[in-house]
């Protein structure tokens, strides 16, 4: 209760102190994040990469021989798998994620992931992308007041994804 009681006074805190920063100019382009937490790990996701958020939505398990596949949950009358995005990002898996975000774009995926540590708004030239751009599902790095978290690219995992399946839809080898 305690807990709550801190979070609540911390959100009214920032609330009350944003009516007191001054007006942000239009004329400086910024990025919406997620701020999140795959394997115990922060990490940021672009918002605009992400097609919706749910929380504690039951995902079924399937059996195979894929780690990151979590299984199949339901979405908007459909039925899309669910992979786990620590794994992709080569972390260990650990106890059920709570959170899935669906991925914009096509096939249609969800990932799963452990926290949501919020929502963030950043000017666009603040995000790091010189040497951050190289292989793996990460595409640049974001550098905040908590530390520095590196940017998930949804299109990325999308590709992770489909090599780890293969092109016929089964496990490549």
């Amino acid at each position: 209760m305690t807990e709550v009681r801190s979070r609540l006074t911390e959100l009214r805190t920032a609330f009350d102190r944003s009516f007191a920063e001054p007006l942000r100019s239009h004329d400086v382009a910024m990025v919406e994040l997620l701020a999140v937490r795959a394997g115990g790990r922060p990490y940021a996701l672009r918002l605009s990469q992400t097609s919706g958020m749910y929380p504690d939505r039951p995902v079924t398990a399937l059996p195979g021989p894929l780690p990151a596949l979590l299984g199949v949950a339901g979405f908007r009358g459909g039925i899309l798998p669910v992979y786990d995005l620590a794994a992709l990002l080569g972390h260990p898996a650990g106890d059920r994620p709570r959170w899935l975000v669906l991925a914009a774009g096509h096939p249609p995926l969800a990932f799963a992931l452990g926290e949501l540590d919020g929502h963030l708004r950043v000017a666009a030239d603040t995000i790091l992308t010189e040497g951050h751009e190289g292989a793996g599902c990460l595409r640049g790095m974001v550098p905040l007041p908590g530390g520095t978290r590196p940017i998930v690219d949804m299109p990325a995992a999308r590709a992770a994804v489909q090599r780890l399946i293969g092109p016929e839809g089964g496990p490549s080898t």
